[in-house]
């Protein structure tokens, strides 16, 4: 009879020896090792050799391998704060001696872990698992594309609730050392204050301190009949806002139908929205300033004039 091995080591594809061993013996799993039906992908793992290649698979295998916690890039993907990059990273104890390297395996040997669990497997919490990540993007070696995902894994990490920004300093006080630690003091700070965006981030630091204007606030919330919205920056002394249109967000005729919608709520009970692009905001910073400025001070005379306010 030819036994079913998926039934056997999981709709992962893997499983460790002496648990396949406990179900079915210790000679059979070494017949299917030989006869190819399974593979020792790592030391104390066996999985299926269709699954070998998968992500998830090697994730498991790692974890079972190592009894050690996806951390890191790893991590941020079961969070579904990034994309898994096609390698896997597991954190051990710094006292355990870190495994013969696989050429898709990261092993880091690190202190204080204390595991959670997502999707079935442990893993580092948010907080941690963005530090770590953002860590090994900015060391030597490091490439612009993993500093990119991992700002945007930050930023995603407090708008999605997965972490805060408390928990985020809590994590980088713990860490003096860890390379490009004051960039992400810099960028939880700008979360902090409102941005949930790179393109607010740009905002912030490029184009709406406008000189001569008051402070603005972010995520100003404006009561409409039946919700409300969240306004991106507004002066509500002139009842003007400012949104701040990447494409990621607005690019859908969907959400530009939505958008003019609570544009028109908006006007409704006084408020006037500008809307900048990606484009214009990254190119035209000075040109963005000025037409703010314009209609602002435009608004405040009109409001001085009838009496608005």
């Amino acid at each position: 009879m030819v036994v079913d091995l998926r039934s056997i080591v999981g709709a992962d594809g893997a499983m460790r020896i002496s648990d396949v061993a406990a179900r079915t013996g210790s000679t059979s799993v070494s017949r299917w090792v030989r006869e190819g039906r399974l593979l020792k992908l790592l030391p104390h793992v066996v999985v299926l050799p269709e699954d070998a290649g998968r992500w998830r698979t090697r994730a498991v295998a790692a974890a079972l391998s190592t009894r050690g916690v996806l951390s890191h890039a790893s991590a941020l993907a079961l969070w579904d704060l990034a994309e898994p990059d096609g390698r896997v990273h597991v954190a051990i104890d710094a006292r355990r001696r870190a495994p013969e390297p696989v050429d898709w395996l990261d092993v880091h040997r690190v202190t204080g872990l204390s595991p959670r669990t997502r999707r079935g497997l442990p893993v580092t919490a948010p907080a941690r698992s963005v530090v770590d990540a953002w860590g090994a993007a900015h060391q030597d070696g490091g490439s612009a594309a993993a500093v990119r995902e991992v700002r945007a894994a930050a930023i995603s990490a407090v708008r999605t609730g997965r972490s805060d920004v408390p928990e985020l300093r809590r994590e980088l006080t713990r860490r003096p050392q860890l390379p490009g630690r004051g960039l992400l003091f810099e960028l939880v700070s700008l979360v902090a204050a409102g941005a949930q965006s790179e393109l607010e981030i740009w905002g912030v630091l490029h184009v709406l301190d406008v000189p001569g204007l008051p402070p603005y606030r972010q995520q100003h919330r404006v009561q409409l009949p039946g919700t409300h919205a969240d306004l991106d920056v507004a002066w509500p002394e002139v009842r003007l806002a400012v949104e701040l249109d990447g494409a990621a967000f607005h690019g859908s005729a969907e959400q530009r139908e939505r958008d003019l919608r609570r544009d028109a709520a908006l006007a409704a009970l006084g408020w006037l929205v500008l809307r900048f692009s990606y484009r214009r905001l990254t190119r035209e910073p000075a040109a963005c300033r000025a037409e703010i400025a314009a209609v602002y001070r435009t608004r405040l005379a009109l409001a001085a004039t009838h009496g608005v306010r």
